[in-house]
Formats: C-alpha cells, sequence, structure tokens
C-alpha cells in the first residue's frame, strides 16, 4: 500500500491524496503540482470537495518534511513561502 507522500510522487497516482485536519477529519485532495525549492519539496494540492470559508479553486501549499525520521506532509501557513511556491508553479504552467 503506497503512503500519502508515495501517492505524490508517482507520476501514475490518479488517486486522491488523503489527510487529516486538527479534528481529525478525513479530507481528500487532488494533486496540481509537485514545487522543489532550494532544499524543500512543497505540494500544491485542491481539496476535491471545498470546505467551510474555502473558494472551490483555492489550492493549499504543504511542505513534505522529515520529522522524528518520519517524512510527513505539513501545511504550509507563512505567506512568503506560499507565494514563492505559486510564483514557481505558474511559471512552470506560463512555460508549457
Amino acid at each position: 500500500m503506497f503512503s500519502e507522500i508515495d501517492k505524490l510522487f508517482d507520476e501514475n497516482n490518479h488517486d486522491p491524496i488523503i489527510l487529516y485536519n486538527q479534528k481529525g477529519e478525513q479530507i481528500s485532495f487532488e494533486q496540481i503540482a509537485i514545487i522543489p525549492i532550494k532544499e524543500c519539496v512543497y505540494a500544491i494540492l485542491k481539496p476535491i470537495i471545498p470546505f467551510e470559508g474555502t473558494d472551490p479553486d483555492e489550492g493549499f501549499v504543504f511542505e513534505i518534511k522529515e520529522i522524528d525520521n518520519k517524512e510527513v506532509i505539513v501545511l504550509v501557513t507563512d505567506e512568503k513561502i506560499i507565494d514563492d511556491v505559486f510564483d514557481v508553479y505558474f511559471k512552470l504552467v506560463e512555460e508549457e
């Protein structure tokens, strides 16, 4: 069975990325992009079913980090990092 991180890096994967919020509620995401910046790797994910307070086309930035020798997916809240990730993403889209 693939972990959610394995799914992110599998080019043939079309299954949703399943994450849990702070309340333990499951949220299914569609993967939009993987964006490496310097020594960090970020994922842009969009909720399949928008939740309260979000735009239907809103994407969220997550960082793939190692915590306690385990890779995890962590929501990014730093606006500068979010802006940087989306800047790189939009440049890549323009190039295609």
